[in-house]
């Protein structure tokens, strides 16, 4: 798939934020891949599609996880978290992603 073949202002909806943690980092430090948050109707082809284009890098692969929100209590009833959508987009050899906005 190309990203010309889908909507530009779809694809910059996608991704919503980057996912910055202990295991992203872990992650990221091991496999070259960087982890986001992404809607919960996007599809791989999309996701690749958005990093490519708003990151001007190459994307090897991608994997997908659905987590379910929690049930958490609010004082006397029970509320829900939302649920989320990560895609773990791996780079190919050579790519480099700066999401911490430092010099490099």
């Amino acid at each position: 798939m190309n990203a010309v073949k889908f909507d530009e202002g779809r694809l910059m909806q996608v991704l919503v934020a980057p996912i910055v943690s202990e295991k992203a980092t872990m992650i990221a430090e091991k496999s070259n891949a960087v982890t986001f948050k992404v809607l919960q109707d996007a599809t791989k082809h999309e996701i690749k599609a958005a990093v490519e284009l708003m990151f001007k890098v190459e994307v090897k692969g991608i994997s997908v996880v659905n987590t379910k929100g929690k049930s958490k209590r609010f004082g006397k009833s029970m509320g829900r978290r939302d649920n989320v959508r990560k895609a773990y987009v791996t780079l190919m050899p050579g790519q480099e992603l700066n999401l911490g906005g430092e010099a490099a």
